[in-house]
């Protein structure tokens, strides 16, 4: 098991962080500070931004 614990493992997303995704990310915030922000993994806040066509900004 890896040391990241996600508090969310697995559960689904309510409308709350969908809310708090969109903000975040409007704000130009990356894809790390936001999943960790949410309690969520880089993945699954990557693939749930692009299902709901949420763009987040490429920290470089």
């Amino acid at each position: 098991m890896s040391k990241d614990r996600f508090e969310r493992h697995k559960q689904p997303w309510n409308g709350e962080e969908a809310g708090k995704l969109r903000l975040l990310a409007s704000k130009g915030q990356g894809l790390k500070q936001i999943a960790k922000a949410l309690g969520r993994s880089e993945e699954s806040t990557k693939s749930f931004a692009k299902q709901n066509r949420i763009k987040i900004a490429r920290k470089r």
